[in-house]
């Protein structure tokens, strides 16, 4: 089998306006893209491009996709660690693009062995993957009655998104916590936003609002106060931003600077990549989640497809493209029951974009 042409959209997917600490998006600035073979199969991959995070933009994506294609003409789309090695060699970074061209070599390589993706990648089974629901910063009422919302539809574990202010931070919480009452489990996102003195005035403030834990208090430039700053909190720590690769985390472990670890495809580069964060944390005992950037139900489907794959992954942050998407334009993949992450059983990732959808994207054959 040979990869023949590479198909390549600007799959831009309107959104109502969604804030965090770094910034407020009104589109999903995604790139969508299929790589063909020689036999007739091909195979579909996604990112979600968070210049806040990694530095990439759709534009970028684009950029980057259009000089990748070519790399991979006439080669094996089943040596995926050989390809992705051929993108490393090529440039250096772009993980958000690389991603998505590695997702697809996984789609084809699932579809020719007949399996789901999460079998292909040694599962025997599913399992339940009880995603939260995000709560983007807000006024701390607005916020509180978004809270009522999800609670009104079933959700058990709200995300909520802080970072701005830590006194604000603090009163968003509170009345967040207020509003549903004990039942539901809260954590908090700071994307960031605090420095140390204020991430330890309110990780030790916040204590007596039963947070699960905290992710990404501070930037990652201050990853050297993160031991101290897990000593001095009652909340446990979940790195996100701090930990792109497998050395990262093997940097962050080994200066015991968190409890927990946020792994996502976008940063990671891949699943290969996320395979070996994974493995680095469950040999140091440290248990991860599966989260994402803004991406659709594709992609979402290749990360619930990992997330069941790997036992140590034991929190789902899989609410993306539940955050305002106005459309959905993912034809099978994952479906929601209630709270619930239900993966398809085809073969491959089990997604595919419709047809229409795309017909109004950019597109580039490479």
């Amino acid at each position: 089998m040979r990869i023949t042409h590479a198909e390549i959209f600007r799959f831009t997917i309107p959104m109502y306006p969604f804030t965090i600490a770094t910034g407020t998006m009104d589109f999903a600035q995604n790139i969508f893209l299929r790589i063909f073979t020689d036999e007739g199969m091909h195979g579909v991959g996604e990112c979600s491009a968070f210049p806040m995070i990694t530095g990439e933009t759709q534009n970028t994506c684009f950029a980057m996709a259009r000089d990748f294609a070519p790399l991979w003409r006439e080669k094996d789309p089943l040596q995926i660690e050989e390809r992705m090695n051929e993108l490393n060699a090529f440039t250096a970074f772009n993980t958000t693009i690389k991603s998505a061209f590695e997702m697809a070599l996984f789609d084809i390589a699932s579809k020719l062995a007949g399996k789901p993706l999460y079998q292909f990648l040694g599962a025997s089974q599913k399992k339940a993957l009880e995603t939260d629901i995000t709560i983007g910063l807000g006024d701390p009422e607005e916020m509180a009655a978004k809270a009522l919302e999800f609670r009104a539809k079933g959700f058990r574990t709200l995300k909520i998104k802080l970072g701005k202010d830590a006194k604000q931070d603090l009163k968003r919480l509170k009345r967040i916590r207020q509003a549903v009452g004990d039942e539901l489990m809260l954590r908090i996102d700071v994307n960031q936003g605090w420095d140390f003195d204020s991430a330890v005035f309110a990780l030790q403030q916040m204590e007596k609002f039963n947070i699960q834990f905290c992710e990404q208090p501070m930037s990652h430039w201050d990853d050297g106060l993160l031991p101290e700053l897990r000593n001095l909190s009652p909340i446990p720590i979940m790195a996100d931003e701090s930990v792109f690769n497998h050395y990262d985390a093997i940097r962050l472990l080994e200066a015991e600077a968190c409890n927990y670890i946020n792994i996502k495809l976008s940063k990671s580069g891949g699943i290969h990549e996320a395979i070996r964060i994974n493995k680095v944390a469950e040999e140091f005992h440290i248990p991860c989640m599966m989260g994402g950037m803004l991406e659709s139900r594709l992609a979402l489907t290749a990360f619930a497809h990992v997330a069941t794959a790997l036992d140590n992954i034991q929190f789902y942050d899989m609410d993306t493209c539940m955050l305002g998407h106005k459309v959905d334009p993912v034809t099978g993949g994952v479906t929601y029951n209630g709270y619930l992450v239900e993966l398809p059983d085809s073969p491959g990732i089990g997604a595919e974009v419709d047809e229409k959808f795309l017909s109004g994207l950019e597109k580039v054959i490479v």
